[in-house]
C-alpha cells in the first residue's frame, strides 16, 4: 500500500511540475532587477529633468544604467538611448534613416527573416516609395553573402540584419555583412533583442550603426528598450516634444525600468558564463527527442545558432496539439505557425528556410533559460512521448464535415468561440456559440456548463486545441475541438455556414474575480 501510495504521489508531483520553454518570448525578472527596481519605485521618484535633489538623483541612476548596457553591448554612453521597446527602436531608426535618404538613395536591403517590427514597417516604407529587396538565407537561415553583395548598390541606403533570430536560434557574420555595406556606403541596422546575454556583443568591432535591444528578454523589465546609434550617424526623434535623451527621445524617463534594464546588463557576463550549462542541455534535449522519434527534423543549425534555442519539426505530430498537451502538463513552449491569423500558415521565418506549410504545422520552438534544469528536460521528453507513442488522454477531434445540425442545434453541446476579435469582424461565427476573450478564458470558466459536452473552436483550429487541453486541466471532462477551425468548417459545410452562421450568438461576459 505504501508502495502504490508513493508512485501516486510520485506522478502527481510530475504532473504538476511547471516548466517554462519560452525564454525567447520573454523572461521571468530576476531577483537582483527586482530589487533594483523596487528601490527606485520607493525611494526615486524625483522627474530626471527637475533641478533639485530628488530629481538630479534621478537623472544620476538613469545615466549609471546607460553606462551598464554600453558597457554590455561595448558602446559608449552618449551611444546609447532609451526607449520602450525594440519595436520602436527599429521603427524610429528605419523611418529616420529613410527620411534622411529619400529620394536621393531610395533602397533599403533586408533579410526575410527579421522581426515583424523590422519588416511591417518596411512593408510601410515601400508605400512611400522606398525600394525594399530581401537578401535570400539557406536552410539554415544564414544570409548568403554573395547575393547580398549583388543586391547593394549606389542606391542602398541601409541594411538591415537581425543578429540572432528568435524563432531558430541562427546567429549572422555581422561584421561581414557591414564589410559589404560599407563598401556601399550603406548604413547598418541590427535587431540584436535575442542575443543579448546569450552571445557576446561588440558594436564597435562590428561597426554598426544602428542596434536594437529590449530588457524583458535578459530577465528585465517589460516597456523598456534601447536604441545604439553610432556617434555621427543621422538620426531624427519618432517622438517629438521635451528635451530628453539628449533631445532624441521625448517623454519623461521611466525610471523605475531604465534602472531594471541597467541592473538585467550587469548580469549579462554571468548569463554568457552560463550559456555553455544551457547548451549542453540543449543538446541532451535533441538527443533524448531523437530517440523518441528518430525522423524529426532540427531547423537550428549546430553552429552558429544561440546556446538556448531549439527549432525542431515532428513529422507527422500536428503543433497544435502537442502545445496543448504539453500546456496542459505544465510546459510551455511555442509554435512555428500561428492560428491566430485564422489562415494556419507557416512563420515567415520557416517560410524562408524552406520549410513547408505542412511540416510547420508540425514544428515547435524550445528555448532554455537560465534555470532550466535536467529534472525539466527530463519531465518535457517523458511528456513527449506519452503523447507520441499514444500513451495519454487526448482532447476530441471533430472534423469539419462531422459538424452538422444535430451538433450545433444539441442543447446539451456549449459552443465555445475563442477567435480573436479580427477574425469576428470579418466572418460570422457558429451558431448558438459563446464568444470569449481567447487570452482571458479563465474569467468565464463559471460560465461554462461542466455538465455540458463543449464544442471550442477558432479559426484555424490551433487556438482552440490549446484552450480545450486548458479546459481539460481545469476538470471540463467533454471537450471536443474543430479541428481546421471556422475556415475548415466554412469551406467544407459552406450550406450550413450560409444558413446559420452568426445565428443566437452570446457574448460573455468576464467575471473579473475569478
Amino acid at each position: 500500500m505504501e508502495i502504490k501510495y508513493f508512485a501516486f504521489l510520485k506522478h502527481l508531483i510530475r504532473f504538476n511540475r511547471q516548466v517554462y520553454f519560452d525564454h525567447n518570448a520573454t523572461t521571468p525578472i530576476s531577483s537582483h532587477v527586482q530589487g533594483k527596481m523596487n528601490q527606485v519605485l520607493k525611494n526615486h521618484y524625483g522627474n530626471p529633468s527637475s533641478f533639485y535633489g530628488s530629481g538630479r538623483k534621478s537623472a544620476e541612476l538613469v545615466e549609471q544604467a546607460r553606462k551598464h548596457i554600453s558597457q554590455a553591448i561595448h558602446a559608449d554612453p552618449s551611444e546609447v538611448i532609451f526607449t520602450a521597446c525594440a519595436t520602436e527602436s527599429n521603427n524610429a531608426v528605419l523611418k529616420s534613416v529613410a527620411a534622411h535618404f529619400y529620394p536621393t538613395r531610395k533602397k533599403i536591403v533586408s533579410t526575410p527573416i527579421e522581426h515583424p517590427s523590422v519588416l511591417n514597417t518596411l512593408a510601410y516604407l515601400e508605400t512611400q516609395g522606398v525600394i525594399v529587396e530581401y537578401c535570400p538565407v539557406d536552410n539554415k537561415g544564414r544570409v548568403r553573402l554573395a547575393e547580398l553583395e549583388k543586391l547593394i548598390d549606389e542606391d542602398t541606403f541601409l541594411v538591415c540584419c537581425i543578429l540572432a533570430n528568435n524563432e531558430t536560434g541562427v546567429i549572422q557574420d555581422i561584421k561581414a555583412v557591414t564589410n559589404i555595406a560599407k563598401k556601399h556606403g550603406a548604413l547598418v541596422l541590427t535587431d540584436c533583442v535575442q542575443a543579448l546575454g546569450k552571445i557576446p556583443i561588440d558594436l564597435h568591432a562590428w561597426d554598426v550603426d544602428y542596434a536594437s535591444f529590449s530588457a524583458h528578454k535578459l530577465y528585465g523589465p517589460k516597456g523598456i528598450g534601447a536604441l545604439y546609434i553610432k556617434q555621427n550617424s543621422p538620426f531624427t526623434p519618432l517622438l517629438h516634444g521635451g528635451h530628453q535623451e539628449s533631445g532624441l527621445r521625448a517623454g519623461t524617463e521611466s525610471i523605475h525600468n531604465i534602472v531594471g534594464f541597467g541592473a538585467a546588463c550587469e548580469d549579462v557576463d554571468k548569463l554568457l558564463a552560463h550559456g555553455r550549462s544551457v547548451q549542453k542541455l540543449k543538446r541532451k534535449l535533441i538527443q533524448r527527442l531523437k530517440e523518441i522519434k528518430p525522423d524529426c527534423v532540427i531547423n537550428s543549425p549546430e553552429t552558429d545558432c544561440l546556446p538556448n534555442t531549439l527549432s525542431i519539426t515532428f513529422p507527422g505530430v500536428e503543433n497544435a496539439g502537442l502545445m496543448g498537451m504539453l500546456d496542459f502538463r505544465g510546459i510551455a513552449v511555442s509554435a512555428g505557425s500561428a492560428c491566430s491569423t485564422g489562415e494556419d500558415t507557416p512563420s515567415h521565418v520557416l517560410k524562408a528556410i524552406g520549410v513547408s506549410d505542412q511540416a510547420a504545422r508540425e514544428t515547435i520552438r524550445i528555448s532554455l533559460g537560465r534555470d532550466t534544469s535536467a529534472g525539466d528536460i527530463q519531465y518535457m521528453t517523458q511528456v513527449v512521448r506519452d503523447y507520441i507513442e499514444g500513451r495519454v488522454s487526448f482532447v476530441n477531434m471533430l472534423t469539419p464535415a462531422q459538424l452538422n445540425e444535430n451538433i450545433l442545434f444539441d442543447k446539451k453541446t456549449f459552443i465555445l468561440d475563442v477567435r480573436p476579435g479580427d477574425d469576428r469582424k470579418q466572418f460570422k461565427g457558429l451558431p448558438n456559440s459563446h464568444q470569449v476573450n481567447p487570452l482571458r478564458v479563465e474569467h468565464y470558466l463559471k460560465q461554462i456548463p461542466r455538465d455540458n459536452n463543449i464544442l471550442v473552436y477558432c479559426p484555424g483550429g490551433g487556438l482552440s486545441v490549446m484552450i480545450s487541453y486548458y479546459l481539460k486541466a481545469k476538470g471540463y471532462k467533454r471537450v471536443t475541438n474543430l479541428r481546421g477551425g471556422l475556415d475548415g468548417w466554412r469551406k467544407r459545410r459552406s450550406d450550413l455556414y450560409e444558413k446559420y452562421a452568426g445565428q443566437n450568438v452570446t457574448i460573455l461576459e468576464p467575471d473579473i474575480t475569478n
